[in-house]
């Protein structure tokens, strides 16, 4: 008798099991969707803006579903583990495909890495535990925990995403609903002056880097596409779950920001985007309200929960496709026979937000994750482009307003940002020849 780490005589299977159906792969989207994103990203945006924070909670929005639109009909085309990674690699360059992958993994375990160290914040904050040195061990503790539960396989985990999403979208709801009287009453004060800016360059500066700072909001759709071969007919299920999860998202941030602003103002809700505390729950503790404030906290911990269930569940499967390839070591693409989950990349990556989570600085760049997000999906619109007639599912005009809204944002963010970027990129490519020299 063998057990999932130990050698087998049988050979260990080299692709996955479709369990999730549409319901679940929208509930996976929104769970990777619905947490820093609300909790966090809208408090920054809006003290970069003021309140047409709101406008720009629109307008990414609207650049996500140009990009939700090419993810979906390539991941219904292509339907593998990997997302942009595999894309890239078919109808770009090898090269390119690399480069799209290696965005995802800095950007994205970075934020897995904050999501756990935010979930432990929260945690303390809601127990009212004033011991800073707590924050560390719990979050790797969360960390290891949800790698477990994740090497249990997709349709276990999926579960515990749809309990954690439902708990979310209560205490969001009890938020908008206590917060609504208010909004209407403080509005009109609350809503003026629109931009943070008076002068027209430096508003309209500021206010294209918010979109850019709340498109990252959006992005765990991707999610969705990077479970390819995990969910049922990806050709008609991944598109839907897709459209689905943008739709529900757009509508709760624009609900909520909105409440928020109209309700407190914008000097309240981005008073402090340092942990532990979140923005919005600086707004709850405004509306006289416990419950609500209390609620707020709770779902704040499921959210952020939700975020690093999801997360080290798509890096786990870009790691899977990058090692099946040969970009990364080979054995990362070994699937357990009992639970058809990858589990050598859960556990590697799991292993690599713990790390970054000791370094303990919940303060990682938002501006970081949005320009390495955006050159990512920037990948994605450009593999788009190359679909054929018969491959494509929308307008071949989406693909390019994608292409173009994402390199457009992408450089709005400070220019120290993106150079560290771009030099992330180059050290990937070298990597990437050091792993090919090697397994030659």
């Amino acid at each position: 008798m063998t057990t999932d780490s130990q050698p087998s005589s049988r050979p260990e299977p080299t692709s996955l099991r479709r369990d999730v159906g549409l319901f679940g792969a929208m509930m996976m989207g929104l769970g990777s969707i619905v947490g820093t994103g609300v909790f966090v990203s809208i408090g920054i945006a809006a003290g970069i803006t003021g309140p047409s924070v709101i406008f720009a909670i629109l307008v990414a929005a609207l650049v996500a579903t140009f990009n939700g639109l090419s993810s979906a009909q390539l991941a219904a085309v292509h339907p593998v583990s990997g997302g942009t990674y595999e894309y890239g690699y078919r109808w770009l360059t090898p090269s390119m495909g690399f480069t799209a992958g290696w965005m995802f993994l800095c950007a994205k375990s970075a934020s897995a890495a904050t999501a756990a160290l935010g979930f432990a914040g929260y945690t303390l904050q809601l127990f009212q535990v004033d011991q800073p040195g707590w924050t560390v061990p719990l979050a790797i503790g969360a960390v290891l925990v949800t790698t477990l539960l994740l090497l249990g396989g997709i349709r276990r985990s999926n579960g515990a995403n749809i309990a954690i999403v439902s708990t979310t979208l209560l205490a969001l709801a009890s938020f908008v609903i206590v917060g609504l009287p208010v909004a209407w009453r403080e509005g009109s004060a609350n809503w003026t002056p629109l931009f943070e800016s008076g002068n027209a360059p430096t508003a309209a500066r500021q206010f294209l880097e918010a979109c850019a700072l709340m498109f990252v909001a959006y992005t765990g759709y991707g999610r969705i596409a990077t479970l390819g071969e995990e969910v049922h007919a990806p050709r008609r299920t991944i598109p839907r779950a897709i459209m689905a999860t943008l739709l529900v998202s757009s509508m709760l941030y624009a609900v909520v920001g909105g409440v928020a602003v109209a309700a407190v103002g914008t000097e309240i809700l981005s008073g402090t985007n340092a942990p532990p505390t979140a923005p919005l729950q600086l707004v709850a503790n405004q509306l006289n309200s416990p419950l609500v404030a209390k609620l707020v906290a709770v779902g704040a911990v499921t959210a952020m929960l939700g975020v690093l269930l999801n997360l080290i569940l798509g890096l786990s499967r870009v790691v899977f496709a990058m090692g099946r390839r040969g970009d990364l070591p080979g054995n990362l693409s070994a699937v357990s026979a009992k639970s058809a989950t990858p589990y050598v990349a859960v556990e590697a990556v799991g292993m690599g937000v713990s790390a970054i989570a000791l370094m303990g600085d919940v303060r990682t760049t938002w501006s970081f994750s949005a320009f390495t997000v955006l050159v990512y999906y920037a990948f994605t619109n450009l593999a788009a482009t190359r679909l054929t007639s018969e491959e494509r599912l929308f307008s071949p005009i989406v693909p390019w307003f994608g292409l173009a809204s994402c390199l457009g944002l992408a450089f709005w963010v400070q220019p120290e940002i993106w150079s560290v970027g771009l030099a992330l990129i180059a050290i990937g490519l070298v990597f990437q020849r050091m792993m090919k020299a090697w397994n030659r």
